[in-house]
């Protein structure tokens, strides 16, 4: 689990809350709907805010508070305008397991009773390995396809008039995200078994569907997610998987970036393995549909097809 800048982030947060009063009044109570008869939805991220789009189409209001794909996400700091926006909200999708934290602390804050919060790690019924749990579950499509039915619910019990349009825009977008496993499914038969290299855990319960088997020291990848330096042996032991090519391909984490991460990215690129880059959240003009098509038709090219 990431640790940058949580503090900071939660402690913004808390400014957040006492700060909204001065802009929608200490006795407003939070209201239902956005006014237009659309459902609020707010999001931690634009991942899960544009799901919610896709399944809510035109009877929802989405706000994502995270949506710059330059931004770190674990740097980010709410603001007094999220902290209203969670206080209207008819649907909260946070991502949990750590990785979005500021989101808790603003929906207590909020003291919305009438919010609907999903936690999508606990909808993924994942949980931590020997202390430690990947929270990146939006690159795990199973997962995806639980938090699709689980908004359509959610939008309907919001808005009981759409509640048909939600559950089949849902069903709709679930059968593609079961394409993406189709894919998935393919790569493995070609690819399982041989290695990979990653900056960051971000994208690997995609290469572990995939079969692919992370190569990386775990000491690299564990300093780099908390922020800390690597040391020089485990560094020259990740330099080493490019320069002997024990590896098909690098994905790396382009989000968030350093030194370290620089040097394997340069050694990577000298040794002529493929570099994949990821994001942890939509690139610009992306849709999490053709975003994730886009990921995994980077992985075929860097396999070789």
């Amino acid at each position: 689990m990431k640790t940058r800048s949580i503090v900071s982030a939660l402690a913004a947060a808390a400014a957040a809350t006492a700060a909204v009063a001065a802009l929608a009044g200490c006795s407003a109570s939070p209201s239902a709907g956005s006014g237009d008869g659309t459902v609020r939805v707010v999001a931690s991220t634009n991942v899960y805010g544009n799901i919610a789009e896709t399944i809510g189409g035109d009877a929802v209001h989405v706000t994502s508070l995270m949506s710059d794909p330059a931004q770190d996400p674990h740097s980010f700091e709410a603001s007094a305008q999220n902290q209203l926006a969670v206080s209207k909200a008819d649907v909260v999708v946070e991502n949990g397991g750590g990785y979005d934290d500021f989101m808790h602390t603003l929906v207590t804050g909020a003291k919305n009773q009438d919010a609907q919060v999903l936690n999508v790690v606990e909808l993924s019924g994942k949980k931590p390995v020997d202390g430690e749990l990947n929270e990146h579950v939006w690159y795990d499509f199973p997962t995806i396809r639980t938090l699709a039915t689980a908004l359509a619910t959610a939008l309907g019990k919001a808005d009981p008039a759409h509640k048909a349009t939600f559950e089949a825009n849902a069903q709709a977008f679930s059968q593609k995200v079961a394409a993406l496993e189709s894919t998935e499914a393919q790569l493995k038969a070609s690819h399982g078994g041989e290695g990979v290299a990653i900056t960051e855990p971000v994208p690997l319960y995609l290469l572990d569907a995939i079969g692919l088997v992370n190569k990386t020291p775990e000491k690299f990848s564990a300093a780099i997610e908390g922020e800390n330096d690597v040391s020089p042996v485990v560094l020259e032991q990740t330099l080493k998987l490019f320069s002997a090519h024990r590896v098909k391909l690098l994905a790396y984490n382009e989000q968030t970036t350093g030194a370290e991460t620089e040097r394997v990215l340069a050694s990577a690129k000298q040794a002529g393995i493929p570099v994949v880059p990821m994001t942890e959240t939509l690139p610009s003009g992306e849709d999490y549909l053709s975003w994730m098509r886009a990921n995994l038709a980077a992985v075929r090219k860097a396999l070789g097809g």
